[in-house]
């Protein structure tokens, strides 16, 4: 199948949320792979909260330990307030559901992922997005520009992918893995947003630093040419301390922290 065939792979098979039932998958699989799934689809409402969602378009992943590297996806017809930790499609490297579901997944959300997953043991979680401001930045020539302090914590861990069209063709994979390589962060010129890290929240915390980075760029821009340049060296020096700090923060202070705000914003995507 070509890019554009692949677009529409399994659309003859949706069907609406409706006409589904979603029964519970807590106690069907391991407790491991349980949190693993509470914790993808709290990131899920947690994209939608802040507005980062694209309707149903983007996608975040995280692999379920083993041999097998399976990994778990939003179904493609669901919005990202709808998904829960039952409604995930634990999928093969091939994209093929491994269990029975009502659902299919998005084929560019299958590729870009699987690629990733593929080659980075370390990449446990991967999110994508479709942002304003950060397709915005990914347009932008220069890329994300060293003008704040986020920008500054985040811009040494960040990579570069360059667009190829909306990505079915699963040869793009070997292009992304080599495009990533062993950053953490990654702007899909003219596309958007991507994160990895060892857990949903490391990834989280790392697109939640890009975005905001995006954000601030655009309106720094747009404010016009008189932009404040940070001195020389502080850079590094601040890029450093987001190599150091990034990763603790997700762990002890901000995930924490962000699953009881999902809790208190809506429990049932612990369901």
């Amino acid at each position: 199948m070509n890019r554009v065939d692949n677009m529409t792979a399994g659309l003859d098979k949706v069907r609406t949320l409706q006409e589904v039932e979603i029964p519970s998958m807590e106690g069907k699989v391991s407790d491991e792979e349980w949190k693993l799934r509470v914790d993808l689809a709290a990131a899920y409402r947690l994209v939608a909260h802040y507005g980062w969602d694209d309707l149903i378009f983007t996608h975040m992943s995280v692999r379920i330990p083993g041999p097998e590297h399976h990994f778990l996806l939003n179904p493609y017809n669901l919005m990202f307030e709808e998904v829960t930790a039952s409604s995930l499609v634990k999928v093969d490297l091939q994209g093929n559901p491994v269990e029975p579901s009502p659902f299919i997944t998005n084929p560019a959300g299958f590729t870009i992922h699987s690629a990733v997953h593929m080659a980075r043991e370390d990449a446990n979680a991967v999110i994508h997005l479709h942002t304003p401001h950060g397709q915005a930045v990914a347009a932008h020539s220069e890329g994300l520009l060293p003008l704040t302090q986020t920008a500054m914590l985040i811009r040494g861990d960040l990579a570069f992918h360059d667009y190829e069209g909306v990505a079915t063709d699963h040869d793009e994979r070997e292009r992304i893995v080599a495009d990533l390589g062993t950053k953490n962060a990654m702007l899909l010129r003219n596309h958007g947003t991507l994160s990895v890290g060892s857990t949903v929240g490391e990834a989280f915390i790392r697109i939640y630093f890009l975005e905001r980075a995006c954000e601030a760029q655009i309106y720094a821009l747009s404010a016009g040419e008189a932009v404040n340049n940070p001195p020389q060296g502080t850079p590094e020096v601040a890029a450093e301390q987001g190599a150091m700090g990034l990763k603790a923060a997700a762990q002890f202070l901000a995930w924490p922290a962000l699953l009881r705000k999902a809790y208190r914003l809506d429990p049932s995507f612990a369901s």
